[in-house]
């Protein structure tokens, strides 16, 4: 194939250019707008008369004799405590993913090394169960974590997060190791070590974009909850979700949605940093466990 094949040519780079910026401020505007209007009062943000006033602050200079505020962020953090609920999510968190990473690791080497029947009909039945709305699941907890006095506290919603999140664990990290040749497994066990020595030594250190990948995903689904952490935790215990919403209010007490702008703009910036960071594992996960090893 000639050179002049391989050149496309100066309309289709500058239309392919065009649509990625298009398709990137679509995608990137609405998140930059709430920034902006975190550091607005709610007359400004939320202003009827005129939407420019989100641009100029009009309203928020008259009230802080400055364009920006810290109104919002003050409100969230200090008055309504935003710092509980953000370390209430660390903790369900970090137990979800690590809990989650442990068993599925060991669950998904196991079922792809057995040559067994039962492990495609184990994977069939979790598939089953992660399709399921987590409504369903979780309405089955309420009665014996009533009974058994378990409602209102993290170590029960880590529990129910992972019974959520498991099925899919074990289908992704299942995955990759069927992508692993089984002569690495049997090579260290010729040279002294146990299964679970391979596995750790060898298995593990190969598929760590795997890892990686679904830690992350298993980090999104706790993070992001709303179902499972509103239906049970108290309000002592919230995590950042459903402190947000709370923030809004009810038909019978009134909210701040400017304290809920400026903990959305917060839970939402540790994501984006987290993404940043683990860009390349995340790439080289997804595509390693596309590929046949």
């Amino acid at each position: 194939m000639s050179d002049a094949a391989n050149k496309r040519s100066p309309a289709v780079i500058w239309a392919s250019t065009a649509f990625v910026l298009v398709w990137l401020l679509i995608a990137a505007f609405p998140f930059f707008w709430t920034v902006w209007g975190s550091f607005k009062v709610e007359a400004d943000f939320f202003s009827k008369a005129d939407w420019t006033n989100a641009l100029s602050g009009t309203r928020t200079i008259a009230e802080t004799g400055s364009a920006f505020t810290l109104r919002g962020y003050e409100g969230a953090w200090i008055e309504e405590e935003f710092w509980r609920a953000t370390l209430n999510t660390f903790i369900v968190v970090v137990f979800t993913v690590i809990i989650s990473l442990t068993l599925g690791t060991l669950g998904g080497y196991a079922l792809a090394r057995s040559g067994y029947r039962y492990a495609f009909w184990l994977l069939m039945l979790a598939l089953v169960f992660r399709a399921m709305p987590h409504i369903t699941l979780v309405s089955g907890y309420l009665l014996p974590f009533f009974e058994w006095n378990l409602w209102g506290h993290l170590p029960t919603t880590i529990i129910v997060l992972v019974a959520i999140n498991q099925p899919f664990t074990l289908w992704m990290l299942h995955s990759f190791f069927l992508n692993i040749p089984k002569d690495l497994d049997e090579s260290a066990m010729v040279d002294g070590c146990t299964r679970f020595q391979a596995f750790r030594h060898v298995i593990v250190p190969v598929m760590w974009p795997g890892v990686i990948t679904t830690g992350l995903f298993s980090f999104l689904l706790a993070y992001n909850d709303f179902t499972v952490t509103a239906l049970l935790l108290n309000q002592e215990n919230q995590t950042m979700v459903p402190k947000i919403a709370s923030f809004l209010g009810s038909v019978f007490e009134a909210g701040n949605v400017m304290f809920a702008v400026a903990a959305v703009v917060s839970a939402t910036v540790p994501l984006f940093i987290l993404i940043l960071f683990f860009q390349r594992q995340i790439v080289s996960g997804l595509t390693a466990g596309a590929v046949k090893g």
